[in-house]
């Protein structure tokens, strides 16, 4: 893993937390307990605050990051961002999946118990409510329940056994 101080600020990495040898941490990122950071992931904290929360992953090649002075990124607890997703500034809550390739911009707000499907894009300050997401530009395509729920969440704790593999 590479880790770069940047402004004087230092990625600091929860404990039982794994992060794969080639992902890139820069800056003000702070990664909670119990988390993974996988292969070819960047997470640069340079000109916006990353906050990650406990049981979340952030998987291969996709990128956190912000915009000076406008967002910073803020991760709940139990989430996915699917490999090469895209997540610059934006605050996503507890249990949600971000599919791969999916791209959400500065201050959207995704909420708790919301899957944003493969390839959709949620454009900046956009306010989300609970359900399933899908398309370009995306649009609620199912309304939220506990299945949606629990599906976002049991495929966080799927990656708390992966990371376990490569530690």
């Amino acid at each position: 893993m590479l880790t770069k101080e940047i402004n004087g600020k230092t990625p600091e990495i929860g404990e039982n937390t794994f992060v794969a040898e080639n992902a890139t941490l820069t800056g003000d990122v702070t990664i909670g307990k119990n988390c993974s950071i996988w292969y070819g992931a960047v997470l640069r904290g340079d000109v916006g605050a990353i906050r990650i929360g406990d049981n979340s992953n952030v998987q291969d090649g996709a990128v956190l990051h912000g915009t000076l002075g406008v967002s910073e990124t803020v991760l709940g607890e139990y989430v996915s961002i699917g490999h090469n997703a895209v997540v610059h500034g934006a605050r996503i809550g507890n249990d949600v999946l971000i599919g791969m390739g999916a791209v959400v911009m500065d201050n959207a707000v995704v909420p708790d118990g919301t899957v944003v499907a493969a390839g959709a894009v949620i454009l900046a300050n956009s306010v989300l409510e609970p359900g399933i997401y899908a398309g370009v530009p995306a649009k609620k395509v199912k309304e939220g329940s506990e299945k949606i729920t629990k599906m976002a969440h049991d495929n966080a704790a799927g990656y708390l056994e992966y990371k376990e593999w490569h530690k």
